[in-house]
Order: structure tokens, then C-alpha cells, then sequence
């Protein structure tokens, strides 16, 4: 019987403390109103849709003003105050201008075109590119895919530096007829 009676007054305990709750709940949410158009100022009166591109420039602006600048090394590929990454000149071989070539171009933005052989249509050649895509992909190397004739392709990438491993890939694919890699 005194175990009923505890478990009842945990109950009762715990009922009221919900309860209570509740009520602030209410009072907090009742108690929020939304402001009355005649105390809002005339500039928030307006709808998005109504103001000038001035006005939404200087909104930008006011903004961005206490916005902590991107350090350089989280920029996005391709801005123009990311840091170019710096060319060890004792590495680079003279006498092979192949590796010069890929030494110069790491971190810059590098088109590679690809001729493909034996083709039927277009169709066929994107699906052969795909692959090619794909297994470029799966060795780490990002490169973006665009079809500019029914035999002919470009890739390209944004760290030039892999270009040349994907070049020695595509030279050893059958139906890769020709890479022109910078002109070469």
C-alpha cells in the first residue's frame, strides 16, 4: 500500500511539472504578437518584389560588410586571388618538356581532346567517353566531358596536373584514335 501511494505522488509530481510547463508555453507563445503596419518603418513596409536593384545592392553590401573574408586557400578553383601553387624549379627536368608542361600547368585549368575511332554516331561516342570518364574518376582524376562532334570530345580539368596520367590512360583505350594535350 505505501508503494501505491509513492508511485502515485511520482505521478502527481511529475503531471504537475507538466502542467506546468504547458502553461508557460502558452503564455510565452500568447503573449507574442505581430507588429502592427503603422509601427513598422516606410522601407519595411515594401514587398522584396518592389525594391530597385540599387536597393538590394546596397542591401548586399550592408551585408557582406561584417562578413569575414574566405582565406585564401578555401577559395574556389578558377578565383583569381586563390594562390597559384608554387613550381619547384630543382624538380622539373629540362630535357623532358613533357614534365615541365605538367609541373607548370598543376592547380591551372587544362583542355584535352580526344578523337575516337571506329564511331558510329554521337550516341556511341558519349557512351564510350562516359567510360573513359568513369575510369578516370575512379583513378582520382576529375574531369569534366563534352561532346563538340559525333568523333570528338574534350576533357577538362580543373588541376592540370593529372592531365597528363589521364593522356597515358586514354593513349592505351582501343577506340581512342587521338589526344591533343596542349597542342601536342
Amino acid at each position: 500500500m505505501g508503494r501505491l501511494i509513492c508511485l502515485q505522488n511520482k505521478n502527481f509530481r511529475t503531471m504537475h511539472k507538466l502542467r506546468y510547463f504547458i502553461c508557460v508555453c502558452l503564455l510565452v507563445l500568447g503573449s507574442t504578437k505581430k507588429a502592427s503596419d503603422d509601427a513598422k518603418p516606410d522601407w519595411a513596409k515594401k514587398k522584396l518584389q518592389d525594391y530597385p536593384d540599387a536597393d538590394l545592392e546596397r542591401l548586399l553590401d550592408q551585408w557582406e560588410e561584417d562578413e569575414e573574408p574566405i582565406p585564401a586557400d578555401e577559395l574556389p578553383d578558377g578565383h583569381p586571388d586563390k594562390p597559384q601553387p608554387q613550381i619547384d624549379m630543382s624538380k622539373l627536368d629540362m630535357s623532358n618538356p613533357e614534365s615541365v608542361m605538367q609541373m607548370t600547368k598543376k592547380g591551372k585549368t587544362v583542355m584535352m581532346f580526344v578523337r575516337v575511332n571506329y564511331f558510329k554516331d554521337r550516341a556511341e561516342t558519349e557512351e564510350i567517353t562516359s567510360l573513359w570518364q568513369t575510369g578516370l574518376y575512379n583513378n582520382h582524376i576529375q574531369a569534366e566531358r563534352f561532346v563538340i562532334e559525333d568523333d570528338r570530345v574534350m576533357f577538362m580539368f580543373r588541376d592540370g596536373g593529372y592531365a597528363w596520367e589521364a593522356k597515358d590512360f586514354l593513349l592505351e583505350q582501343e577506340r581512342c584514335e587521338e589526344v591533343q594535350l596542349e597542342q601536342q
